[in-house]
């Protein structure tokens, strides 16, 4: 076990120090499947009062197989695009079943994972404009309404670690922009921060990093990722090629698809396998 740990350790520094993307990271076949072999854990919804918003808001929160029996657990906050909502990952990305297999094979840590609605405003369902300027703006406010609602109220239900090193956020899209923006913004908070297939809300490589040497001394993983065929690659590329020039650690993983959930899935099962470690 010991021999393990040490050649995991070293896979990941061997990750987080690759600034060229060398291989291609692909999940292997049956990843996302259902198992009847291994534990499963579970999805509840939850509801949480937000100053921010000033109404009772919804989350979806994953607990793993054998919840509670790991004492207090680490916590990813994952994101949605801008057409969906907090069921986007469980209806096309399935991450119960990546974690529970994952889980079941070594490969991740026992974590807990809230998928919330990132349009915080008082009607929060997409609607038939999703690119409504009131809606688009909600996905900024989702930062306070993150910071000062929804992760206080996580940690006083559940019994999590309630500290940076055990915070990780990451998003599909415009949730990829979201999680890029709110834990690169707050590096006192997320130290593992991811973004699949980030969309044009993401700011640009000098606002998301304005002191590169203590992002990189504070980040514990920064995730990347996008499908080599998706019109969206050029704002995970820029941000690639900022850290690259200046020598941020970080995995860069573009991969065959586009913009869709084979990808957002990949990335979920490899950057899961990552964390809190």
């Amino acid at each position: 076990m010991k021999k393990m740990s040490v050649l995991l350790s070293v896979g990941i520094a061997v990750c987080l120090n690759a600034w060229a993307q060398t291989p291609v990271r692909i999940a292997p076949v049956g990843f996302d499947s259902l198992r009847l072999d291994v534990p499963h854990g579970r999805i509840d919804t939850v509801s949480y009062p937000s100053t921010t918003v000033g109404t009772v808001r919804r989350a979806l929160v994953y607990t793993p197989p054998e919840f509670p029996k790991e004492g207090k657990y680490p916590v990813l906050y994952l994101l949605h695009g801008i057409g969906g909502d907090e069921k986007e990952w469980l209806n096309g990305g399935r991450p119960q079943v990546i974690l529970d297999n994952l889980i079941a094979e070594g490969k991740a840590v026992p974590m807990i994972v809230v998928m919330p609605n990132g349009r915080a405003m008082p009607d929060d369902a997409p609607g038939a404009n999703i690119f409504a300027p009131e809606k688009v703006q909600a996905f900024s406010t989702f930062e306070k309404d993150l910071l000062d609602d929804l992760i206080p109220f996580i940690e006083k239900t559940y019994p999590v670690r309630p500290d940076r090193g055990n915070r990780a956020i990451a998003g599909l899209s415009m949730g990829g922009g979201q999680a890029l923006n709110f834990g690169l913004g707050n590096l006192d908070t997320f130290a593992w921060v991811g973004g699949f297939s980030s969309a044009p809300n993401t700011k640009t490589p000098e606002e998301l990093i304005p002191n590169p040497a203590e992002t990189a001394a504070k980040l514990k993983l920064l995730w990347i990722s996008c499908g080599d065929a998706d019109n969206l690659i050029r704002f995970s590329r820029r941000l690639h090629e900022f850290c690259d020039a200046n020598q941020i650690p970080h995995v860069y993983n573009i991969e065959p698809g586009v913009h869709d959930f084979k990808v957002w899935k990949n990335g979920l099962y490899q950057f899961t396998g990552l964390l809190f470690r």
